[in-house]
């Protein structure tokens, strides 16, 4: 078994499930907005970025690749 270390790895069988993907970008990006709605504009980017850097892990990785990891262990 090959141990994968990296410090945003998002690729992981956990998130094998789409709703999880959904609901690992949305919350963030739904907490942004309130960070802007109470005048906290610097939280707002942070979650903002998160969710971003989120949706766009979660669009590259190769989930076949994944769920055949999955299926290894």
């Amino acid at each position: 078994m090959k141990v994968r270390l990296k410090l945003f790895d998002l690729d992981i069988p956990f998130f094998l499930p789409v709703w999880r993907r959904v609901l690992a970008v949305t919350i963030p990006a739904l907490w942004g907005v309130f960070e802007f709605s109470s005048g906290a504009a610097l939280w707002g980017v942070i979650f903002w970025g998160m969710a971003g850097i989120a949706a766009w892990k979660f669009w590259t990785a190769d989930w076949s690749a994944v769920a055949a990891m999955d299926k290894d262990t």
